[in-house]
């Protein structure tokens, strides 16, 4: 099952014309089907866990995960370096 960091919140019609829709690019802030609408998201600003740096915000596909307390808290952390 997907993580809620790793969904997009348009459909694919939609998905085929957005200019976002590419490896790499995130889904804007201020798109309004990147808007979060489950229960777990809550945006934050401690800034423990905004500046946090185990935390992978590559993952994210969306902007606003990345300010999330859900994603910040739950989310995938950054590969231990050797």
């Amino acid at each position: 099952m997907a993580k809620c960091w790793e969904m997009r919140g348009c459909d694919a019609e939609m998905m085929a014309t957005c200019p976002h829709n590419h490896p790499g690019e995130k889904c804007s802030s201020r798109c309004a089907f990147a808007a979060c609408d489950r229960p777990t998201h809550a945006q934050t600003s401690d800034p423990a866990l905004i500046f946090a740096p185990s935390i992978d915000r590559r993952r994210a596909i969306k902007e606003g995960c990345t300010f999330c307390a859900f994603f910040l808290t739950h989310g995938p952390q950054m590969p231990a370096s050797e």
